[in-house]
């Protein structure tokens, strides 16, 4: 299939995303990419990082389908990576990972914070449901649930915590007063 990664662990789409992205020089690739970085003497000289690194990182995210390795020059023959639609639609979950950090900083320790372009005004993005528009930071209102390929041990995993919650939830009703007639 274009445009889609491989599902390595079909049980656990969390697994798979951190397989692809966990590393912490792939966030801080991908982040350069996002900011029109595409050669690989721009990642090193931003980024630091050793030219053996940055060769296995950029094969690695060629090979997961999240930048595409593209000739820029004949001679020598050099190349540049691009960021893939798959690789572009992580920007949400990179954006909402660095203003995570930031709501954990002091104003003044913040080195990067992100800006409406057109404005300069400071934004502070929030992650939503896209059919309702509610925020998904609540951990009662969202929660997750086996899906369509779910294993027998999913079902019962998440059958089991529906149960839990259920338990907790009829433990909060208010209980009603006696009558006192």
């Amino acid at each position: 299939m274009p445009n889609r990664i491989r599902l390595e662990d079909r049980e656990c789409p969390l697994s798979t995303t951190v397989r692809h992205v966990g590393e912490w020089w792939t966030l801080l690739i991908l982040h350069d990419a996002f900011d029109g970085y595409t050669r690989f003497d721009q990642f090193q000289q931003s980024l630091g990082i050793s030219t053996s690194m940055l060769t296995a990182r950029l094969k690695t995210l060629v090979g997961d389908g999240l930048l595409e390795r593209r000739p820029y020059q004949t001679n020598p023959v050099r190349h540049e990576y691009v960021l893939t639609d798959v690789g572009r639609s992580l920007r949400p979950v990179i954006v909402a990972l660095a203003a995570w950090g930031n709501r954990h900083l002091d104003p003044q320790e913040r080195s990067m914070i992100l800006v409406d372009a057109e404005t300069g005004q400071e934004s502070d993005p929030i992650v939503v449901d896209a059919h309702t528009g509610k925020r998904l930071d609540d951990s009662e209102a969202y929660v997750f649930s086996a899906g369509p390929a779910a294993s027998d041990g999913m079902r019962a995993r998440y059958t089991e915590l529906d149960r839990q919650r259920r338990t907790r939830g009829s433990d909060r009703r208010p209980t009603s007063e006696p009558d006192a007639s």
